[in-house]
């Protein structure tokens, strides 16, 4: 993995080049130059001048193969964990990718440049837990052209969601001569109570109608089993579920029609449909007995899926002015599970065998242009708007609270009576401008405008600098205030949760408690910072940043007491809670002990506090520090190998009870630092035949969930992977 450094090329300087000499080239040469490639040289010296960039390639993945999900390589970056959606550690194994401790709610995922989001179409708890993988496994590893994992300020940039940071994964483009690939991955654990994987994928690329009209087609089927129904109880007597399986169908097709050899048009489209293997109830303990043995009889059987299909139409384009971008996209996704609860300390736990499906549509359009000129100094001007809409139909989350002939706050607790639908539109414009402002100094503000049709507007400055000191030193800096806009749970007045006790929050002694939307929130707001010293001298990169993100508005379950039911039970509404602070620093250096040999590379990060000013307790469950370093190898033309090792500082528990039933019983068990050591070999055997194969987990350090102690997870021991690439 690669982090980014400082590159001394302005992005004014090297769009303003392309330009000119397109204009002098021969016919024959011009339509060499595709739009969309300009773009990507332009985007990616512009991704190096910010700070908290990191790149993941193609070749990285092909050296370290994740196992089933991308987040198994972008947690490797600087900042990056995989935690639950909260601090409460409900869904343990069920972890996705977060940002600088600010929880997975805060990462924006990104496909293509567009926004993911069929994890809202998934219930949001009462705690803020959703029981989804997250939105980092709609593209097989095989299909990755790069990953840009951009962290703090210039996140910012990306609107509502992104105040922790971006994913963008970016997938392999069409070639203009034919090309294909059929992949075969497996991993085998050496536990036979652990969960193995098999994976295979193909993709064929190539011209359609000489280079004018290309195409793009992949497809992958992946199944990894979950683990042993009672692998915890074997080890520490838990009733808690190990990690969950997962089946993954997808194909995709992409259309680029070159309309000139400056104009390029793409239509896309994608079908994923991922579902579980069922390991047992991540919420189950012999205290929260299942219905009539439901849970237990569902072993292995799926109990939930995703069905996705997204559309789009992209246009790009060079002018004599500059470039631009215009994409329309729909993004569809039905979630089909067994009925939930929706009730105190076992919500979220399977209690029926009838399946129910919730819809969530989502429609954008973006539009931006890059405009270099020259004002006293060298300017790269980004204006952009876009326009989201999201529309959600959840009737098995409207009904899943039996309140039949009760008044809730002036409405029906019928769910008859309660709409299940609720949309949002949300538009933006923002401007950013990357300033050379000396041949060492490079500025760029920006300023976002959002504004949602219920919650009004919000405006996201950002300041971000790169100066030069010197010929090896770069001092990077950013400060910006980001926004999370409320989504449609929170805002659902139809959306009814309700505890007979357990659920209900300390300060209420006494009674039940239903959870009602709140259509009058206000954002969550965010103001990150961040200031960082590169050093890169004749291969030799180091660097240390230091980070603060300063927290508020954070939307939670409400503790006060705004009515009481015709029932007699609590009403509470979801509130803007108290401020959080998340600070830390992030490091990385890169060694080039033998120059295009062998290379040492290694980055860290220490969270310095993580907390709700409030109660205390964390945001989301990360280590107190982790650390990421590897050595690669280039032994032959044919055969490289890498041995890489990451350590997790202990991670400690919530000190604070939030519900009632926590008072006085919370865990004080914490999962002590541990190291996972990996091994990675691969060989050419022919031009067009790969191989690889390792071993995760070399030294076999396991970590079992427990049914206390919130921060436990399962950490798969020792596991042998091969797999083999045919391209021609």
């Amino acid at each position: 993995m690669n982090v980014t450094k400082h590159d001394k090329k302005r992005p004014a300087a090297l769009l303003l080049t392309v330009l000119v000499s397109t204009s002098t080239l021969a016919a024959d040469d011009t339509e060499r130059l595709a739009a969309d490639e300009a773009m990507i040289v332009t985007a990616e010296q512009e991704l190096k001048q910010q700070p908290g960039a990191s790149v993941i390639t193609a070749e990285d993945i092909k050296k370290s193969p994740p196992v089933n999900d991308l987040s198994d390589i972008i947690r490797k970056m600087p900042g990056v964990n995989l935690t639950g959606n909260s601090a409460s550690g409900s869904r343990g194994n069920n972890r996705q990718i977060d940002i600088r401790g600010m929880g997975p709610e805060n990462t924006l995922i990104l496909i293509d440049g567009v926004p993911v989001t069929s994890r809202n179409a998934v219930r949001y708890s009462w705690r803020g837990e959703r029981d989804t993988r997250g939105d980092s496994n709609w593209v097989p590893a095989e299909m990755v052209e790069r990953i840009d994992v951009l962290r703090g300020p210039a996140a910012a940039r990306y609107g509502s969601g992104a105040a922790g940071g971006v994913v963008n994964i970016i997938t392999k483009r069409p070639t203009r001569d034919w090309h294909g690939s059929l992949s075969l991955f497996t991993n085998q654990p050496e536990d036979d109570a652990e969960g193995d994987t098999r994976r295979a994928n193909f993709n064929l690329s190539g011209p359609l109608a000489g280079d004018a009209l290309t195409m793009r087609l992949y497809g992958n089927i992946n199944r990894t089993d979950a683990d042993a129904w009672d692998i915890n109880n074997q080890q520490n007597g838990s009733y808690a579920a190990g990690r969950e399986g997962v089946r993954n169908k997808d194909i995709n097709a992409l259309l680029s029609w070159k309309i000139t050899p400056l104009q390029v048009v793409d239509f896309s489209y994608g079908y994923s449909r991922q579902g579980n293997i069922y390991a047992g109830d991540t919420q189950y303990s012999n205290a929260n007995a299942s219905p009539n043995g439901l849970v237990e009889s569902l072993y292995g059987h799926e109990t939930n899926r995703l069905y996705r299909q997204s559309y789009g139409v992209a246009h790009n384009g060079i002018w004599d002015w500059g470039q631009s971008t215009l994409s329309f996209n729909y993004e569809k996704t039905n979630n089909t599970r067994l009925t939930e609860g929706s009730t105190g300390r076992v919500e979220g736990i399977i209690n029926d065998n009838s399946f129910n499906t919730s819809r969530l549509e989502s429609y954008r359009v973006n539009g931006e242009v890059n405009v270099p000129f020259e004002l006293w100094v060298d300017h790269t001007l980004t204006l952009g708007a876009e326009w989201n809409r999201d529309r959600l139909n959840d009737p098995a989350s409207m009904s899943a609270t039996d309140a039949a002939g009760v008044t809730i706050g002036g409405t029906s607790g019928d769910p008859a009576g309660r709409s299940s639908e609720n949309s949002a539109d949300l538009s933006g414009i923002y401007l950013e401008d990357n300033i050379a402002a000396t041949s060492s100094t490079e500025l760029i503000p920006g300023l976002r405008f959002d504004y949602h049709d219920s919650f009004g507007g919000n405006w996201s400055p950002s300041l971000n600098l790169s100066q030069s000191l010197g010929d090896n030193f770069t001092l990077k800096a950013g400060i910006a205030r980001a926004f999370k806009a409320p989504n449609l749970y929170q805002s659902t007045e139809g959306y009814l949760l309700a505890t007979r006790g357990n659920g209900c929050p300390l300060t209420l002694t006494s009674g039940s408690c239903y959870l009602l939307g709140n259509d009058d929130l206000d954002p969550e707001i965010s103001i990150n910072k961040e200031v960082g010293l590169e050093f890169a001298h004749d291969g030799w990169i180091a660097g240390v940043t230091w980070f603060r993100n300063d927290y508020k508005n954070k939307i939670v379950s409400g503790t006060d007491r705004v009515g009481r039911a015709s029932n007699g039970y609590n009403i509470l509404r979801w509130e803007n809670g108290g401020k959080a602070v998340v600070e830390g620093l992030e490091g990385n250096l890169s060694v080039p002990v033998i120059r295009d040999t062998l290379e040492w590379r290694t980055n860290a990060t220490w969270m310095i506090t993580s907390e709700s000013k409030q109660t205390g307790n964390p945001l989301s469950i990360i280590p107190e520090y982790t650390i990421n370093t590897q050595l690669d190898w280039q032994v032959t033309d044919k055969f490289s190998t890498n041995v890489n090792w990451t350590m997790y500082g202990r991670q400690k528990p919530r000190e604070y009870a939030e519900i009632r039933t926590e008072a006085g019983t919370l865990s004080n068990r914490e999962v002590a630092a541990y190291s996972v050591v990996g091994l990675n070999l691969n060989y050419d055997l022919t031009k067009n035949l790969r191989a690889t194969t390792g071993i995760n987990n070399l030294l076999d350090k396991r970590v079992y969930r427990e049914n206390e102690g919130a921060s436990t997870y399962n950490e798969p021991g020792r596991a042998w992977y091969a797999g083999v690439t045919l391209s021609f």
